[in-house]
């Protein structure tokens, strides 16, 4: 039997169903679609560009599944409908990031693969407002996913350490009344966790202190700790530390949290883990850490592995109890 070909094609011809979605996004083919327009010719009028580019976007679009075509109209898919057409979860800002950042950065992915050398970030005042605006949408995915992937019920105390959002604690705290979270982040993240907090009508529930990540000792008695987007940041010595302190801080049984990329030991290893493994050393020299490492740390903390929680087109949270 011959093998067939069409896996290996799909992989290299993978950054043309990329540029598509970016320029279909960049443009607003969906929210048009959304708002009405289902034709070509109804397409190109409303995002204003022309009727041939916009029939290759569409025809594009539809080969991915995000659109469905019949008799030359064109409908959202479901996903299509609830993260690219402006709404709550609207992934436009992410999109265009990993365009604008990501996509070119990988330009010099071969030094990086032939040095073993990882990006440094080097932005310029825009730059730095698209990072931020397309991370922080992402991040905002991931935190209501987490909230409907991993429930809490009754009095929970939470020690959220070390990430760049309010928005995990904000999300569990809306969903659990009896839930409160201490936050200890970088002096250089208050600014921006406040006002955020504030929003949210949570101050009363959800404190903020400043800490180093590397070398806080947060102290206290928690039942569950989240470090999100953590690991990847920081070397092996550092993580060992820090899930030493952060076991250190918890209560018998309390859970662990760390919700990050991984590369596993499954027997069919995660795509998005594998190519965001790529992505962060490529951008900006962070590491994307082995399970086999990441077991070794918690370990040695007083942790034991218990399960990976898959959160729709995130990290995972991999989930630990401590000893």
């Amino acid at each position: 039997m011959t093998a067939d070909p069409t896996r290996i094609l799909d992989i290299a011809t993978g950054y043309m169903a990329s540029k598509q979605l970016f320029n279909a996004a960049r443009i607003g083919l969906f929210r048009a679609i959304a708002e009405g327009a289902h034709s070509p010719a109804e397409v190109a009028a409303a995002t204003e560009h022309p009727e041939r580019q916009v029939r290759i976007l569409l025809d594009g679009a539809a080969a991915a599944g995000l659109l469905n075509r019949a008799d030359g109209h064109y409908v959202l898919a479901d996903d299509a409908a609830e993260y690219l057409t402006g709404g709550e979860r609207d992934l436009s800002a992410f999109l265009n990031f990993l365009e604008k950042g990501s996509f070119e950065a990988f330009g010099h992915y071969r030094h990086t693969v032939d040095a073993d050398e990882g990006g440094t970030l080097d932005f310029d005042e825009a730059g730095w407002g698209m990072f931020m605006a397309g991370v922080m949408q992402y991040n905002g995915l991931h935190a209501h996913w987490f909230g409907e992937k991993f429930p809490t019920s009754g009095p929970i105390s939470v020690l959220d350490f070390g990430g760049f959002t309010a928005g995990w604690s904000i999300e569990l705290a809306k969903r659990n009344p009896e839930l409160t979270s201490r936050m200890v982040y970088p002096a250089e993240s208050g600014p921006m966790l406040t006002p955020e907090i504030e929003a949210a009508g949570l101050s009363d529930r959800i404190a903020v202190e400043a800490g180093e990540t590397a070398t806080a000792v947060p102290g206290g008695a928690h039942d569950l700790i989240l470090a999100v987007h953590v690991i990847h940041r920081f070397t092996d010595e550092q993580n060992r530390r820090i899930l030493k302190n952060l076991r250190a801080s918890a209560k018998a049984d309390a859970k662990l949290a760390l919700f990050d990329f991984f590369l596993d030991s499954l027997p069919t290893q995660r795509e998005l883990d594998a190519r965001h493994a790529a992505e962060y050393f490529n951008f900006d020299g962070t590491i994307v850490w082995p399970e086999e490492t990441v077991a070794s740390w918690l370990e040695d903390a007083g942790w034991r592995f218990n399960e990976y929680v898959d959160v729709p087109g995130s990290p995972r949270v991999l989930v630990a109890t401590a000893a």
